[in-house]
């Protein structure tokens, strides 16, 4: 079977099984996740225009650029819930 003859609820149980499987058998989770949170902070990093070469300050620019990430997603939601609202009132 593949995964486009799976129903929703199946890919999910799916995805829990592996995600207990995977958290089950690592011993150090924040380890393990290390490499994805660096790539994400390295993101903004990447973002800093490159003549900016103080390594504090470049930090303080990328902590910005990474406020700025987190404040459109709750935009978005935001916008979302309303439009969600608006909708199931209709």
């Amino acid at each position: 079977m593949t995964r486009d003859e799976l129903s929703p609820a199946e890919r999910t149980l799916i995805a829990r099984i592996a995600a207990g499987e995977r958290w089950g058998r690592t011993v150090d989770r924040t380890a393990a996740t290390e490499p994805a949170r660096r790539a994400f902070r390295d993101r903004f990093l990447a973002q800093v225009p490159p003549e900016v070469t103080d390594p504090q300050k470049r930090a303080e620019m990328a902590e910005h650029l990474r406020r700025a990430y987190y404040s459109r997603l709750a935009l978005k939601s935001a916008q979302a819930r309303r439009d969600r609202k608006g909708r199931d009132a209709a």
